[in-house]
């Protein structure tokens, strides 16, 4: 089973940008990569998913501002943030899984997470 190490979390202004990246210690080419979010208070929320099929789904709330991306000889996934709000805020987090599309909004369908790489949005 892979581990999984975020980066690129930090400090933006509203309407910023930023990249955030996961590295897998192993092959991701047989796993669903998705990332997730969190804030304090809050159900951790499905932000975007790239299948080892290739095909993309975000979440509602960051179509057209979020791509995601993956790269299977590097074993990584990349998610570009554009035109950040103060409601992106939150814990981000990579994971992986062998899901089947009718689960791949749901956090309990992956089987390994990282550690998460903080975002702030300051409005």
């Amino acid at each position: 089973q892979v581990q999984l190490v975020e980066s690129g979390g930090g400090s933006v202004q509203a309407g910023g940008s930023l990249r955030l990246s996961c590295a897998a210690s192993g092959s991701i080419r047989n796993y669903d990569m998705s990332w997730f979010r969190q804030s304090p208070g809050k159900e951790r929320e499905f932000v975007a998913c790239v299948r080892r099929t290739g095909a993309i789904y975000y979440g509602d709330s960051v179509k057209a501002r979020f791509t995601i991306s993956r790269d299977n000889a590097k074993n990584t996934v990349e998610l570009q943030m554009n035109s950040l709000k103060f409601e992106d805020t939150g814990l981000y987090y990579c994971a992986a899984g062998a899901t089947i599309l009718s689960t791949i909004r749901q956090s309990e369908a992956y089987h390994t997470w990282g550690q998460g790489t903080q975002v702030t949005v300051n409005s």
